[in-house]
Protein backbone atom coordinates (compact mmCIF):
# COMPACT_ATOMS: atom_id res chain seq x y z
CA UNK A 1 0.00 0.00 0.00
CA UNK A 2 0.99 3.53 0.81
CA UNK A 3 -0.83 3.60 -2.51
CA UNK A 4 2.11 2.13 -4.45
CA UNK A 5 4.34 5.11 -3.66
CA UNK A 6 6.66 3.02 -1.52
CA UNK A 7 7.12 0.51 -4.36
CA UNK A 8 7.77 3.30 -6.87
CA UNK A 9 10.52 4.72 -4.64
CA UNK A 10 11.93 1.22 -4.07
CA UNK A 11 12.12 0.63 -7.85
CA UNK A 12 14.27 3.73 -8.38
CA UNK A 13 16.46 2.89 -5.39
CA UNK A 14 16.95 -0.69 -6.61
CA UNK A 15 18.46 0.54 -9.86
CA UNK A 16 20.94 2.76 -8.00
CA UNK A 17 21.79 0.30 -5.20
CA UNK A 18 21.60 -2.85 -7.32
CA UNK A 19 19.28 -4.48 -4.80
CA UNK A 20 15.88 -6.14 -5.41
CA UNK A 21 12.98 -3.72 -4.68
CA UNK A 22 11.52 -6.27 -2.22
CA UNK A 23 14.62 -5.88 -0.05
CA UNK A 24 14.03 -2.13 0.21
CA UNK A 25 10.27 -1.93 0.82
CA UNK A 26 10.41 -2.20 4.61
CA UNK A 27 13.28 0.30 4.84
CA UNK A 28 11.04 2.99 3.32
CA UNK A 29 8.64 4.42 5.88
CA UNK A 30 5.98 7.13 5.85
CA UNK A 31 7.12 10.16 7.83
CA UNK A 32 5.06 11.04 10.95
CA UNK A 33 3.35 14.40 10.58
CA UNK A 34 4.75 17.42 12.38
CA UNK A 35 2.82 20.40 13.76
CA UNK A 36 5.91 22.60 13.54
CA UNK A 37 6.88 22.17 9.88
CA UNK A 38 5.92 20.53 6.64
CA UNK A 39 7.66 17.19 6.34
CA UNK A 40 8.45 14.81 3.49
CA UNK A 41 6.09 11.91 2.85
CA UNK A 42 8.55 9.01 2.95
CA UNK A 43 12.06 8.42 4.18
CA UNK A 44 14.69 5.77 3.63
CA UNK A 45 16.84 4.89 6.62
CA UNK A 46 20.37 4.56 5.23
CA UNK A 47 21.37 2.84 8.47
CA UNK A 48 19.02 -0.07 7.67
CA UNK A 49 20.82 -0.65 4.37
CA UNK A 50 24.15 -0.98 6.17
CA UNK A 51 22.99 -3.00 9.18
CA UNK A 52 24.89 -6.08 8.05
CA UNK A 53 28.18 -4.20 7.84
CA UNK A 54 30.75 -4.31 10.63
CA UNK A 55 30.40 -1.19 12.79
CA UNK A 56 34.13 -0.34 12.50
CA UNK A 57 34.10 -0.27 8.69
CA UNK A 58 30.83 1.55 8.19
CA UNK A 59 31.19 4.93 6.47
CA UNK A 60 29.57 8.04 7.89
CA UNK A 61 25.81 7.61 7.57
CA UNK A 62 25.12 11.26 6.75
CA UNK A 63 27.67 11.26 3.90
CA UNK A 64 26.15 8.05 2.56
CA UNK A 65 22.68 9.61 2.63
CA UNK A 66 23.85 12.67 0.69
CA UNK A 67 25.69 10.56 -1.89
CA UNK A 68 22.65 8.39 -2.43
CA UNK A 69 20.31 11.40 -2.74
CA UNK A 70 22.57 12.87 -5.45
CA UNK A 71 22.13 9.72 -7.55
CA UNK A 72 18.34 9.82 -7.38
CA UNK A 73 16.05 11.87 -9.61
CA UNK A 74 12.60 13.35 -9.28
CA UNK A 75 9.94 11.89 -11.55
CA UNK A 76 6.17 11.92 -12.02
CA UNK A 77 5.72 10.41 -8.53
CA UNK A 78 8.50 12.06 -6.47
CA UNK A 79 8.60 15.85 -6.68
CA UNK A 80 11.41 16.53 -4.20
CA UNK A 81 14.35 14.58 -2.72
CA UNK A 82 16.26 15.75 0.36
CA UNK A 83 18.30 14.34 3.25
CA UNK A 84 17.76 14.25 6.99
CA UNK A 85 19.66 12.70 9.90
CA UNK A 86 20.82 9.50 8.20
CA UNK A 87 17.81 9.46 5.89
CA UNK A 88 16.90 10.21 2.30
CA UNK A 89 13.53 11.95 2.18
CA UNK A 90 10.95 11.83 -0.60
CA UNK A 91 8.09 14.27 -1.22
CA UNK A 92 5.27 12.96 -3.40
CA UNK A 93 3.66 15.05 -6.12
CA UNK A 94 0.88 16.78 -4.18
CA UNK A 95 -1.97 16.32 -6.64
CA UNK A 96 -1.01 12.69 -7.23
CA UNK A 97 -0.86 12.14 -3.46
CA UNK A 98 -4.34 13.62 -2.98
CA UNK A 99 -6.03 11.75 -5.80
CA UNK A 100 -4.38 8.39 -5.15
CA UNK A 101 -4.85 8.29 -1.37
CA UNK A 102 -8.52 9.29 -1.43
CA UNK A 103 -9.35 6.93 -4.29
CA UNK A 104 -7.56 4.07 -2.54
CA UNK A 105 -9.38 4.64 0.76
CA UNK A 106 -12.78 4.59 -0.93
CA UNK A 107 -12.00 1.69 -3.29
CA UNK A 108 -10.41 -0.56 -0.68
CA UNK A 109 -13.03 0.20 1.98
CA UNK A 110 -12.51 -2.07 5.01
CA UNK A 111 -9.37 -3.51 3.37
CA UNK A 112 -7.54 -0.17 3.22
CA UNK A 113 -4.03 -0.64 4.60
CA UNK A 114 -4.31 -4.44 4.51
CA UNK A 115 -3.45 -4.74 0.81
CA UNK A 116 -0.08 -3.09 1.42
CA UNK A 117 3.17 -4.35 -0.03
CA UNK A 118 4.24 -4.68 3.61
CA UNK A 119 1.95 -7.73 3.80
CA UNK A 120 2.73 -9.10 0.32
CA UNK A 121 3.88 -12.71 0.36
CA UNK A 122 2.41 -13.13 3.85
CA UNK A 123 1.43 -16.81 4.12
CA UNK A 124 -2.15 -17.45 5.20
CA UNK A 125 -2.04 -19.34 8.49
CA UNK A 126 -4.33 -21.35 10.74
CA UNK A 127 -4.38 -19.49 14.05
CA UNK A 128 -6.02 -20.48 17.32
CA UNK A 129 -6.65 -17.72 19.89
CA UNK A 130 -7.67 -18.76 23.39
CA UNK A 131 -9.04 -15.87 25.42
CA UNK A 132 -11.52 -14.74 28.09
CA UNK A 133 -11.77 -18.15 29.84
CA UNK A 134 -13.87 -17.30 32.91
CA UNK A 135 -14.47 -19.83 35.67
CA UNK A 136 -17.81 -21.60 35.36
CA UNK A 137 -20.22 -21.17 38.26
CA UNK A 138 -18.57 -17.89 39.20
CA UNK A 139 -19.78 -14.51 38.03
CA UNK A 140 -17.79 -12.97 35.19
CA UNK A 141 -15.01 -11.26 37.11
CA UNK A 142 -13.54 -7.96 35.86
CA UNK A 143 -10.17 -9.69 35.77
CA UNK A 144 -11.38 -11.54 32.66
CA UNK A 145 -12.31 -8.29 30.88
CA UNK A 146 -8.76 -7.59 29.68
CA UNK A 147 -8.32 -11.12 28.36
CA UNK A 148 -11.65 -10.78 26.52
CA UNK A 149 -11.00 -7.46 24.77
CA UNK A 150 -7.30 -8.15 24.06
CA UNK A 151 -8.02 -11.60 22.66
CA UNK A 152 -10.86 -10.18 20.56
CA UNK A 153 -8.49 -7.53 19.13
CA UNK A 154 -5.83 -10.12 18.23
CA UNK A 155 -8.42 -12.37 16.57
CA UNK A 156 -9.90 -9.39 14.66
CA UNK A 157 -6.46 -8.31 13.41
CA UNK A 158 -5.42 -11.81 12.33
CA UNK A 159 -8.74 -12.31 10.51
CA UNK A 160 -8.40 -8.94 8.77
CA UNK A 161 -4.99 -10.07 7.49
CA UNK A 162 -6.63 -13.09 5.89
CA UNK A 163 -5.65 -15.79 8.38
CA UNK A 164 -8.04 -18.58 9.34
CA UNK A 165 -8.77 -17.83 12.98
CA UNK A 166 -10.45 -20.07 15.55
CA UNK A 167 -11.60 -18.25 18.70
CA UNK A 168 -11.69 -20.55 21.72
CA UNK A 169 -13.17 -19.81 25.12
CA UNK A 170 -11.44 -22.33 27.39
CA UNK A 171 -13.68 -22.33 30.44
CA UNK A 172 -12.48 -23.10 33.93
CA UNK A 173 -15.12 -25.80 34.33
CA UNK A 174 -13.21 -28.50 36.24
CA UNK A 175 -11.14 -28.80 39.37
CA UNK A 176 -11.45 -28.81 43.14
CA UNK A 177 -13.68 -25.71 43.14
CA UNK A 178 -16.43 -27.94 41.77
CA UNK A 179 -15.98 -30.26 44.70
CA UNK A 180 -16.59 -27.29 46.95
CA UNK A 181 -19.47 -26.01 44.85
CA UNK A 182 -21.16 -29.41 44.61
CA UNK A 183 -20.96 -29.88 48.36
CA UNK A 184 -21.95 -26.27 48.99
CA UNK A 185 -25.04 -26.50 46.80
CA UNK A 186 -26.16 -29.65 48.61
CA UNK A 187 -25.80 -27.78 51.90
CA UNK A 188 -26.90 -24.22 51.05
CA UNK A 189 -28.35 -24.21 47.55
CA UNK A 190 -31.88 -23.40 46.39
CA UNK A 191 -33.17 -24.55 43.00
CA UNK A 192 -35.44 -21.49 42.61
CA UNK A 193 -32.54 -19.07 43.15
CA UNK A 194 -30.36 -21.12 40.80
CA UNK A 195 -32.88 -20.74 37.99
CA UNK A 196 -33.65 -17.05 38.56
CA UNK A 197 -30.08 -15.76 39.10
CA UNK A 198 -27.66 -18.65 38.54
CA UNK A 199 -24.26 -16.97 38.74
CA UNK A 200 -25.18 -14.76 41.67
CA UNK A 201 -26.56 -17.70 43.65
CA UNK A 202 -23.62 -20.00 42.83
CA UNK A 203 -21.22 -17.23 43.85
CA UNK A 204 -23.00 -16.86 47.20
CA UNK A 205 -22.89 -20.65 47.72
CA UNK A 206 -19.20 -20.76 46.83
CA UNK A 207 -18.30 -18.00 49.30
CA UNK A 208 -20.30 -19.70 52.07
CA UNK A 209 -18.88 -23.20 51.53
CA UNK A 210 -15.33 -21.85 51.46
CA UNK A 211 -15.87 -20.33 54.91
CA UNK A 212 -17.35 -23.60 56.17
CA UNK A 213 -14.53 -25.70 54.70
CA UNK A 214 -11.93 -23.51 56.40
CA UNK A 215 -13.55 -24.19 59.81
CA UNK A 216 -14.90 -27.71 59.33
CA UNK A 217 -12.66 -30.52 58.08
CA UNK A 218 -15.72 -32.67 57.32
CA UNK A 219 -16.95 -30.11 54.75
CA UNK A 220 -13.49 -29.97 53.18
CA UNK A 221 -13.42 -33.77 53.03
CA UNK A 222 -16.90 -33.87 51.44
CA UNK A 223 -15.75 -31.41 48.78
CA UNK A 224 -12.69 -33.56 48.06
CA UNK A 225 -14.88 -36.65 47.73
CA UNK A 226 -17.36 -34.86 45.45
CA UNK A 227 -14.57 -33.92 43.03
CA UNK A 228 -13.30 -37.50 43.09
CA UNK A 229 -16.81 -38.65 42.14
CA UNK A 230 -16.72 -36.21 39.23
CA UNK A 231 -13.36 -37.54 38.05
CA UNK A 232 -14.67 -41.12 38.27
CA UNK A 233 -17.77 -40.22 36.21
CA UNK A 234 -20.46 -40.47 38.92
CA UNK A 235 -23.73 -39.71 37.08
CA UNK A 236 -25.41 -37.77 39.90
CA UNK A 237 -22.39 -35.56 40.51
CA UNK A 238 -21.92 -34.99 36.75
CA UNK A 239 -25.61 -34.03 36.32
CA UNK A 240 -25.30 -31.29 38.95
CA UNK A 241 -22.01 -30.09 37.43
CA UNK A 242 -23.56 -30.01 33.93
CA UNK A 243 -26.44 -27.88 35.21
CA UNK A 244 -23.99 -25.38 36.73
CA UNK A 245 -22.00 -25.29 33.46
CA UNK A 246 -25.01 -24.82 31.14
CA UNK A 247 -26.52 -22.03 33.24
CA UNK A 248 -23.15 -20.27 33.51
CA UNK A 249 -22.48 -20.34 29.76
CA UNK A 250 -25.95 -18.96 29.11
CA UNK A 251 -25.14 -15.99 31.36
CA UNK A 252 -21.70 -15.51 29.80
CA UNK A 253 -23.09 -15.46 26.27
CA UNK A 254 -25.44 -12.66 27.26
CA UNK A 255 -22.48 -10.63 28.54
CA UNK A 256 -20.37 -11.40 25.43
CA UNK A 257 -23.23 -10.10 23.30
CA UNK A 258 -23.07 -6.81 25.19
CA UNK A 259 -19.31 -6.69 24.56
CA UNK A 260 -19.69 -7.54 20.85
CA UNK A 261 -17.50 -10.63 21.24
CA UNK A 262 -18.09 -14.09 19.79
CA UNK A 263 -16.38 -17.50 19.94
CA UNK A 264 -16.12 -20.39 17.51
CA UNK A 265 -15.74 -22.92 20.28
CA UNK A 266 -16.68 -23.13 23.95
CA UNK A 267 -14.20 -25.63 25.31
CA UNK A 268 -13.15 -26.26 28.90
CA UNK A 269 -10.91 -28.17 31.25
CA UNK A 270 -13.65 -30.79 31.65
CA UNK A 271 -13.16 -31.87 28.03
CA UNK A 272 -9.72 -33.15 28.94
CA UNK A 273 -10.27 -34.96 32.23
CA UNK A 274 -9.82 -38.33 30.45
CA UNK A 275 -7.19 -37.19 27.96
CA UNK A 276 -5.14 -35.78 30.83
CA UNK A 277 -4.71 -39.36 32.05
CA UNK A 278 -3.25 -40.21 28.62
CA UNK A 279 -0.82 -37.31 29.04
CA UNK A 280 0.28 -38.71 32.41
CA UNK A 281 0.86 -42.13 30.81
CA UNK A 282 2.91 -40.55 28.02
CA UNK A 283 5.03 -38.58 30.51
CA UNK A 284 5.56 -41.77 32.49
CA UNK A 285 6.51 -43.81 29.40
CA UNK A 286 9.19 -41.23 28.56
CA UNK A 287 10.60 -41.45 32.08
CA UNK A 288 9.64 -37.86 32.86
CA UNK A 289 7.15 -38.53 35.66
CA UNK A 290 8.44 -38.57 39.22
CA UNK A 291 6.50 -39.48 42.37
CA UNK A 292 7.03 -37.40 45.50
CA UNK A 293 6.87 -38.55 49.13
CA UNK A 294 3.42 -36.95 49.33
CA UNK A 295 2.23 -39.16 46.49
CA UNK A 296 1.92 -36.38 43.88
CA UNK A 297 3.45 -36.70 40.41
CA UNK A 298 5.84 -34.02 39.13
CA UNK A 299 7.99 -33.26 36.10
CA UNK A 300 11.47 -31.83 36.72
CA UNK A 301 12.02 -29.45 33.81
CA UNK A 302 15.55 -28.57 34.90
CA UNK A 303 16.75 -32.17 35.11
CA UNK A 304 18.73 -31.36 38.26
CA UNK A 305 16.04 -30.94 40.93
CA UNK A 306 15.76 -27.15 40.77
CA UNK A 307 12.59 -26.47 42.86
CA UNK A 308 11.59 -23.53 40.65
CA UNK A 309 11.49 -25.84 37.61
CA UNK A 310 9.33 -28.58 39.10
CA UNK A 311 5.78 -28.75 37.77
CA UNK A 312 3.13 -30.79 39.58
CA UNK A 313 0.92 -32.69 37.11
CA UNK A 314 -1.10 -35.04 39.37
CA UNK A 315 -2.52 -34.95 42.89
CA UNK A 316 -1.83 -37.71 45.39
CA UNK A 317 -5.31 -39.18 44.77
CA UNK A 318 -4.65 -39.47 41.03
CA UNK A 319 -6.82 -36.52 39.95
CA UNK A 320 -5.57 -34.14 37.25
CA UNK A 321 -4.34 -30.57 37.57
CA UNK A 322 -4.63 -27.40 35.49
CA UNK A 323 -1.24 -27.97 33.81
CA UNK A 324 -2.09 -31.56 32.85
CA UNK A 325 -5.34 -30.48 31.27
CA UNK A 326 -3.60 -27.65 29.38
CA UNK A 327 -1.15 -30.19 27.93
CA UNK A 328 -4.03 -32.41 26.83
CA UNK A 329 -5.88 -29.41 25.33
CA UNK A 330 -2.84 -28.29 23.31
CA UNK A 331 -2.29 -31.79 21.90
CA UNK A 332 -5.99 -32.12 21.03
CA UNK A 333 -6.07 -28.74 19.28
CA UNK A 334 -3.08 -29.61 17.13
CA UNK A 335 -4.83 -32.81 16.06
CA UNK A 336 -8.09 -30.93 15.42
CA UNK A 337 -6.89 -27.68 13.81
CA UNK A 338 -3.27 -28.38 12.74
CA UNK A 339 -2.53 -24.79 13.75
CA UNK A 340 0.42 -22.71 12.61
CA UNK A 341 0.16 -20.55 15.72
CA UNK A 342 -1.74 -20.84 18.99
CA UNK A 343 -2.02 -17.72 21.16
CA UNK A 344 -3.02 -17.77 24.84
CA UNK A 345 -4.22 -14.43 26.25
CA UNK A 346 -4.02 -14.38 30.07
CA UNK A 347 -2.66 -12.18 32.85
CA UNK A 348 1.08 -12.02 33.45
CA UNK A 349 0.70 -14.07 36.64
CA UNK A 350 0.42 -17.16 34.42
CA UNK A 351 3.68 -16.53 32.60
CA UNK A 352 5.57 -19.29 34.42
CA UNK A 353 2.68 -21.73 33.97
CA UNK A 354 2.76 -21.37 30.19
CA UNK A 355 6.55 -21.50 30.05
CA UNK A 356 6.34 -24.85 31.83
CA UNK A 357 3.50 -26.15 29.63
CA UNK A 358 5.38 -25.23 26.43
CA UNK A 359 8.59 -26.75 27.81
CA UNK A 360 6.82 -30.00 28.75
CA UNK A 361 5.34 -30.24 25.25
CA UNK A 362 8.87 -29.90 23.85
CA UNK A 363 10.37 -32.63 26.01
CA UNK A 364 7.38 -34.87 25.23
CA UNK A 365 8.52 -34.66 21.60
CA UNK A 366 6.05 -32.13 20.23
CA UNK A 367 8.20 -29.80 18.11
CA UNK A 368 5.16 -27.68 17.33
CA UNK A 369 5.32 -26.34 20.91
CA UNK A 370 7.37 -23.48 19.46
CA UNK A 371 4.21 -22.36 17.64
CA UNK A 372 2.53 -21.67 20.97
CA UNK A 373 2.67 -18.12 22.31
CA UNK A 374 1.55 -16.54 25.57
CA UNK A 375 0.41 -12.91 25.35
CA UNK A 376 0.47 -11.66 28.96
CA UNK A 377 -1.14 -8.49 30.27
CA UNK A 378 -1.00 -6.41 33.44
CA UNK A 379 -3.53 -5.72 36.17
CA UNK A 380 -6.22 -3.02 36.21
CA UNK A 381 -6.12 -1.18 39.52
CA UNK A 382 -8.76 0.98 41.20
CA UNK A 383 -11.82 -0.11 39.24
CA UNK A 384 -14.73 0.85 41.49
CA UNK A 385 -18.38 1.68 40.95
CA UNK A 386 -20.23 4.23 43.07
CA UNK A 387 -21.21 1.35 45.34
CA UNK A 388 -17.60 0.41 46.04
CA UNK A 389 -15.07 -2.12 44.77
CA UNK A 390 -16.02 -3.82 41.53
CA UNK A 391 -16.04 -7.60 41.48
CA UNK A 392 -18.16 -8.40 38.46
CA UNK A 393 -18.02 -7.29 34.85
CA UNK A 394 -21.75 -6.80 34.59
CA UNK A 395 -21.52 -4.12 37.29
CA UNK A 396 -18.93 -2.33 35.17
CA UNK A 397 -21.07 -2.51 32.02
CA UNK A 398 -24.10 -1.18 33.88
CA UNK A 399 -22.04 1.64 35.39
CA UNK A 400 -20.66 2.52 31.95
CA UNK A 401 -24.13 2.72 30.47
CA UNK A 402 -25.50 4.82 33.34
CA UNK A 403 -22.62 7.34 33.34
CA UNK A 404 -22.61 7.65 29.56
CA UNK A 405 -26.35 8.31 29.48
CA UNK A 406 -25.82 11.11 31.99
CA UNK A 407 -22.92 12.53 29.95
CA UNK A 408 -24.91 12.43 26.71
CA UNK A 409 -27.89 14.11 28.36
CA UNK A 410 -25.66 16.97 29.54
CA UNK A 411 -24.31 17.70 26.03
CA UNK A 412 -26.71 20.10 24.31
CA UNK A 413 -25.81 19.00 20.78
CA UNK A 414 -26.60 15.32 21.40
CA UNK A 415 -29.53 14.32 19.20
CA UNK A 416 -32.50 12.28 20.39
CA UNK A 417 -31.59 8.66 19.77
CA UNK A 418 -33.82 5.73 18.93
CA UNK A 419 -32.00 3.51 21.41
CA UNK A 420 -30.11 5.69 23.90
CA UNK A 421 -29.31 2.73 26.22
CA UNK A 422 -27.50 0.81 23.47
CA UNK A 423 -25.74 3.92 22.19
CA UNK A 424 -24.57 4.86 25.68
CA UNK A 425 -23.23 1.35 26.24
CA UNK A 426 -21.33 1.26 22.92
CA UNK A 427 -19.80 4.72 23.41
CA UNK A 428 -18.91 3.74 26.98
CA UNK A 429 -17.31 0.49 25.81
CA UNK A 430 -15.20 2.47 23.35
CA UNK A 431 -14.06 4.62 26.26
CA UNK A 432 -13.15 1.55 28.30
CA UNK A 433 -11.28 -0.16 25.44
CA UNK A 434 -9.26 2.92 24.48
CA UNK A 435 -8.16 3.54 28.07
CA UNK A 436 -7.11 -0.12 28.31
CA UNK A 437 -5.28 -0.20 24.95
CA UNK A 438 -3.37 3.09 25.16
CA UNK A 439 -0.32 1.63 26.90
CA UNK A 440 1.73 -1.56 26.78
CA UNK A 441 -0.47 -4.58 27.47
CA UNK A 442 2.03 -5.89 30.01
CA UNK A 443 1.77 -2.74 32.13
CA UNK A 444 -0.55 -2.42 35.10
CA UNK A 445 -2.64 0.73 34.95
CA UNK A 446 -4.79 2.84 37.23
CA UNK A 447 -8.40 2.94 36.13
CA UNK A 448 -10.14 6.33 36.18
CA UNK A 449 -13.84 6.87 35.48
CA UNK A 450 -13.26 10.61 35.01
CA UNK A 451 -10.58 10.06 32.38
CA UNK A 452 -12.60 7.35 30.62
CA UNK A 453 -15.57 9.63 29.89
CA UNK A 454 -13.80 12.81 28.82
CA UNK A 455 -15.18 13.88 25.44
CA UNK A 456 -12.06 15.93 24.77
CA UNK A 457 -8.51 14.62 24.60
CA UNK A 458 -7.31 11.10 23.91
CA UNK A 459 -10.36 9.03 24.82
CA UNK A 460 -12.74 6.55 23.25
CA UNK A 461 -15.59 9.03 23.66
CA UNK A 462 -13.62 11.49 21.51
CA UNK A 463 -13.20 8.83 18.80
CA UNK A 464 -16.92 7.98 18.79
CA UNK A 465 -17.95 11.65 18.65
CA UNK A 466 -15.44 12.32 15.86
CA UNK A 467 -16.82 9.45 13.81
CA UNK A 468 -20.40 10.59 14.48
CA UNK A 469 -19.69 14.19 13.45
CA UNK A 470 -17.96 13.15 10.24
CA UNK A 471 -20.91 10.90 9.46
CA UNK A 472 -23.19 13.86 10.18
CA UNK A 473 -21.41 15.87 7.45
CA UNK A 474 -22.34 13.21 4.89
CA UNK A 475 -25.93 13.16 6.18
CA UNK A 476 -26.18 16.94 6.03
CA UNK A 477 -24.66 17.50 2.59
CA UNK A 478 -25.69 14.22 0.96
CA UNK A 479 -23.72 12.27 -1.62
CA UNK A 480 -24.18 14.72 -4.48
CA UNK A 481 -20.68 16.05 -3.94
CA UNK A 482 -19.07 12.60 -3.91
CA UNK A 483 -19.05 11.82 -7.64
CA UNK A 484 -15.73 13.46 -8.43
CA UNK A 485 -13.36 16.00 -6.91
CA UNK A 486 -10.66 18.46 -7.87
CA UNK A 487 -7.32 17.61 -6.22
CA UNK A 488 -6.21 21.24 -6.47
CA UNK A 489 -8.84 22.10 -3.85
CA UNK A 490 -7.09 20.03 -1.15
CA UNK A 491 -3.65 21.62 -0.95
CA UNK A 492 -4.10 23.45 2.37
CA UNK A 493 -1.69 22.35 5.16
CA UNK A 494 -4.61 20.80 7.10
CA UNK A 495 -5.58 18.64 4.12
CA UNK A 496 -2.00 17.59 3.38
CA UNK A 497 -1.42 16.59 7.03
CA UNK A 498 -4.47 14.30 6.91
CA UNK A 499 -3.37 12.76 3.61
CA UNK A 500 0.13 12.15 4.97
CA UNK A 501 -1.34 10.51 8.05
CA UNK A 502 -3.63 8.29 5.97
CA UNK A 503 -0.49 7.10 4.15
CA UNK A 504 0.84 5.64 7.41
CA UNK A 505 -2.11 3.35 8.23
CA UNK A 506 -0.55 0.25 6.67
CA UNK A 507 2.65 0.69 8.70
CA UNK A 508 0.63 0.98 11.90
CA UNK A 509 -1.28 -2.21 11.08
CA UNK A 510 1.99 -3.94 10.26
CA UNK A 511 3.54 -2.91 13.58
CA UNK A 512 0.54 -4.19 15.55
CA UNK A 513 0.57 -7.44 13.57
CA UNK A 514 4.19 -7.96 14.61
CA UNK A 515 3.98 -7.32 18.35
CA UNK A 516 0.20 -7.79 18.91
CA UNK A 517 0.03 -4.43 20.71
CA UNK A 518 -3.14 -2.39 19.98
CA UNK A 519 -1.54 0.85 21.24
CA UNK A 520 -0.10 1.61 17.77
CA UNK A 521 -3.58 1.66 16.24
CA UNK A 522 -5.02 3.61 19.18
CA UNK A 523 -2.37 6.32 18.90
CA UNK A 524 -2.88 6.53 15.13
CA UNK A 525 -6.68 6.90 15.42
CA UNK A 526 -6.43 9.56 18.12
CA UNK A 527 -4.01 11.60 15.98
CA UNK A 528 -6.31 11.18 12.98
CA UNK A 529 -9.24 12.44 15.06
CA UNK A 530 -7.30 15.51 16.23
CA UNK A 531 -6.29 16.28 12.61
CA UNK A 532 -9.93 15.94 11.58
CA UNK A 533 -10.92 18.33 14.38
CA UNK A 534 -8.52 21.01 13.12
CA UNK A 535 -9.66 20.52 9.52
CA UNK A 536 -13.33 20.63 10.51
CA UNK A 537 -12.83 24.04 12.12
CA UNK A 538 -11.03 25.55 9.13
CA UNK A 539 -12.11 23.67 5.99
CA UNK A 540 -15.79 24.54 5.83
CA UNK A 541 -18.19 22.84 3.46
CA UNK A 542 -21.23 25.07 3.94
CA UNK A 543 -21.08 28.23 1.82
CA UNK A 544 -17.97 27.00 -0.03
CA UNK A 545 -17.93 26.73 -3.86
CA UNK A 546 -19.28 23.31 -4.96
CA UNK A 547 -15.87 22.19 -6.24
CA UNK A 548 -14.20 23.01 -2.91
CA UNK A 549 -17.05 21.60 -0.84
CA UNK A 550 -16.97 18.33 -2.81
CA UNK A 551 -13.22 17.89 -2.37
CA UNK A 552 -13.41 18.54 1.36
CA UNK A 553 -16.32 16.14 1.76
CA UNK A 554 -14.22 13.47 0.03
CA UNK A 555 -11.43 14.12 2.51
CA UNK A 556 -13.70 13.86 5.56
CA UNK A 557 -15.35 10.75 4.16
CA UNK A 558 -11.92 9.09 3.83
CA UNK A 559 -11.06 10.01 7.43
CA UNK A 560 -14.33 8.54 8.70
CA UNK A 561 -13.76 5.33 6.71
CA UNK A 562 -10.25 4.74 8.10
CA UNK A 563 -11.38 5.73 11.59
CA UNK A 564 -14.19 3.15 11.42
CA UNK A 565 -11.82 0.46 10.12
CA UNK A 566 -9.40 0.98 12.98
CA UNK A 567 -12.13 1.11 15.63
CA UNK A 568 -13.62 -2.19 14.41
CA UNK A 569 -10.22 -3.88 14.65
CA UNK A 570 -10.02 -2.74 18.27
CA UNK A 571 -13.44 -4.25 18.96
CA UNK A 572 -15.33 -0.93 18.96
CA UNK A 573 -18.64 -0.47 17.12
CA UNK A 574 -18.52 3.00 15.46
CA UNK A 575 -21.79 4.82 16.01
CA UNK A 576 -23.03 6.65 12.91
CA UNK A 577 -24.65 9.62 14.53
CA UNK A 578 -24.71 11.14 18.00
CA UNK A 579 -25.24 14.80 17.18
CA UNK A 580 -27.91 16.82 15.50
CA UNK A 581 -26.87 17.28 11.84
CA UNK A 582 -27.23 21.05 12.20
CA UNK A 583 -24.68 21.20 14.98
CA UNK A 584 -21.69 23.33 14.07
CA UNK A 585 -19.77 22.37 17.18
CA UNK A 586 -16.10 21.63 16.56
CA UNK A 587 -14.69 18.16 16.98
CA UNK A 588 -12.63 18.90 20.05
Amino acid sequence: MACGFRRSIASQLSRVLDLPPENLIKSISAVPISRKEEVADFQLSVDSLLENNNDHSRPDIQIQAMRLAEKLKCDTVVSEISTGQGTVNFKINRELLTKTVLQQVIEDGSKYGLKSELFSGLPQKRIVVEFSSPNVAKKFHVGHLRSTIIGNFIANLKEALGHQVTRINYLGDWGMQFGLLGTGFQLFGYEEKLQSSPLQHLFEVYVQVNKEAADDKNVAQSAHEFFQRLELGDMQALALWQKFRDLSIEEYMRIYKRLGVHFDEYSGESFYREKSQEVLKLLDSKGLLQKTLKGTAVVDLSGNGDPSSICTVMRSDGTSLYATRDLAAAIDRMEKYNFDKMIYVTDKGQKKHFQQVFQMLQIMGYDWAERCQHVPFGVVQGMKTRRGDVTFLEDVLNEIRLRMLQNMASIKTTKELENPQETAEQVGLAALIIQDFRGFLLSDYQFSWDRVFQSRGDTGVFLQYTHARLHSLEETFGCGYLNDFNTACLQEPQSVSILQHLLRFDEVLYRSSQDLQPRHIVSYLLTLSHLAAVAHRTLHIRNSPPEVAGARLHLFRAVRSVLANGMKLLGITPFPSLERPSSAKALT
